[in-house]
């Protein structure tokens, strides 16, 4: 979904750009934080996310500030006050046709957005804060820490320095950090955010904050990072009437973290009624691959075996019945119908990495996720950072997966449990165990077997096994397909009840004879 069209209002000598989308019952002015750009935030999945939920029951009104995006530049020595700042919101209703409005202030936009209610009650139909704070200074940043940053601005603006700023957790995301110093780039010069910033440094609307006399809905995650949960806090203190609802997460922005429940929050608050489920939205589990050359291979041989891996990855997953989801950086991303699936594919994925020569990672989740477009909410970012977290050679999943897995011949021993700054509690992770994607489902193990149950050909693969020898190069010795062999070590683990390779590997060197096995 694409606005189709970016117009102008004029406030006093000050053009300011704006979008109109959706065709809801009532209008929703969106006032945006530090910096926006109206064209460039369609381009980013969470962004786009946001809007297009807020504009399916509503008629949702963006506009850049001035100073910002598209809108008119503000003189850095003559800079406008928050009241005529505050004007830019008439001046964009007016030109809409908007008698009335909800206002959804975010971050920076929040105290515009208090001080309109304030002025204009009689055009504000409710108000929604999100991440707001009535004393930049009080609850941003000290005057001192202000100053690093506009210095800090000089220098590195639009190079996505200021990232950790405002989502310390999407640090990692290759994808995001090069959209965010675009984002930096065409939303603010460097003299222009150094502008922004001086004038949200005078910031400080505490004393009407009593005088808001309309419905107001206050949201703020607890660890935000860059504003102190205690300024909403604050203003649920000082609204009269205003209700505050605490999420999780770190991350400052209103599109980044978890879209949709913020969405559902303010979708619930302003029509009085629970948010539909969306019909677009499965559950589904998520297989997020990543490989890397620990063997320093070289540009020119690491970009040939990343192809073949990716290759196979195509081949392996519709084989096991998974949807290509798409890439994220250096991630690789399938989406199957149950997490038994997804596991047996990353398993033999597992198998890929080693025999191409490159290492592998790989985490699984599941969740709801969206039918179409790229993966993006909640399950995708956990299964991300589940690969981020993975060891070499690892398959790690969410307790979840083997808690639906159960019954289909998979086994999984516990991994301990990791903080997401999305989730109220720690996730609980299992790890999945080596090659007990081969032993049939649901097969009741044999009791432990004598070395002699073995045949001739599995005691030669076993003893290979021991040499520490792949499937690959077993299949060359012996002169076997790597089919063939994969089957006489899922035969030898079933008859020796033995959990991987390496247990093989045991068994052979305690049961070797002076001339070996």
């Amino acid at each position: 979904m694409r606005p189709i069209e970016t117009r102008y209002a004029r406030s006093g000598d000050v053009r300011i750009a704006y979008q109109v989308v959706g065709q809801g019952s009532f209008d929703l002015v969106f006032v945006p934080g530090f910096i926006s750009n109206l064209d460039l935030q369609w381009e980013d999945e969470g962004y786009s996310r946001l809007l297009k939920r807020l504009s399916a029951f509503s008629r949702l009104i963006l506009f850049d500030k001035r100073g910002t995006g598209l809108s008119d530049r503000v003189d850095p020595h003559r800079l406008p006050t928050l009241e005529t700042r505050m004007d830019d919101v008439r001046a964009v209703m007016d030109a809409t046709g908007s008698g009335r409005a909800a206002i959804l202030g975010a971050s920076e936009g929040a105290p515009m957005a208090m001080l309109f209610a304030a002025t204009y009650p009689e055009r504000t139909r409710a108000l929604v804060l999100y991440g707001g704070y009535a004393h930049f200074h009080k609850w941003v940043m000290p005057p001192e820490r202000l100053e690093a940053f506009i210095e800090a601005a000089g220098t590195s603006w639009g190079t996505g320095a200021t990232l950790p700023n405002f989502a310390p957790g999407r640090v990692d995301d290759t994808h995001f950090t090069h959209w965010w110093a675009r984002f930096e780039r065409l939303s603010a010069s460097p003299t222009a955010a150094a502008a922004l910033a001086r004038m949200n440094a005078g910031i400080d609307v505490r004393d009407m904050l009593g005088t808001i006399n309309v419905p107001t809905y206050l949201i703020h995650r607890r660890n935000d990072a860059r504003v102190d949960p205690d300024a909403s806090r604050f203003l649920a203190r000082k609204i009269p009437g205003a209700r505050l609802v605490e999420i999780s997460g770190r991350d400052h922005p209103i599109w980044t973290g978890d879209v949709d429940r913020v969405a559902d929050l303010i979708e619930e608050f302003l029509t009085g009624e629970p948010a539909v489920a969306d019909v677009e939205r499965v559950l589904a589990a998520l297989l997020v691959t990543r490989i890397y050359d620990t063997a320093r291979l070289g540009d020119r041989l690491w970009s040939e075996r990343s192809l073949r891996f990716q290759e196979n990855w195509r081949t392996l997953v519709g084989r096991h019945g998974g949807r290509i989801a798409g890439t994220h950086g250096e991630l690789m991303i399938a989406r199957f119908d149950g997490p038994a699936r997804a596991v047996r594919c990353a398993a033999l994925l597992r198998e890929a990495a080693q025999e191409i020569g490159v290492a592998s990672a790989q985490g699984v989740h599941v969740g709801e996720v969206e039918m179409r477009g790229p993966p993006a909410g909640l399950t995708a970012r956990v299964a991300m950072q589940l690969a981020a977290h993975a060891e070499r050679g690892n398959i790690l999943c969410s307790r979840l997966v083997a808690e639906l897995a159960a019954g289909s011949g998979l086994h999984f021993i516990d991994a301990g449990r990791i903080s997401l700054d999305e989730l109220d509690e720690p996730l609980a992770l299992v790890q999945v165990t080596a090659e007990q994607h081969l032993e049939p489902a649901c097969r009741p193990k044999p009791k432990p077997a004598e070395p002699a149950t073995l045949t001739a050909r599995e005691s030669e693969v076993v003893s290979l096994i021991a040499d520490g020898k792949s499937n690959a190069a077993i299949a060359a010795e012996l002169d076997l397909s790597e089919h063939t062999v994969k089957r006489h070590v899922a035969n030898i683990l079933l008859k020796l009840d033995l959990p991987s390779r390496a247990a093989a590997a045991a068994f052979s060197a305690r049961h070797a004879g002076p001339d070996g096995p």
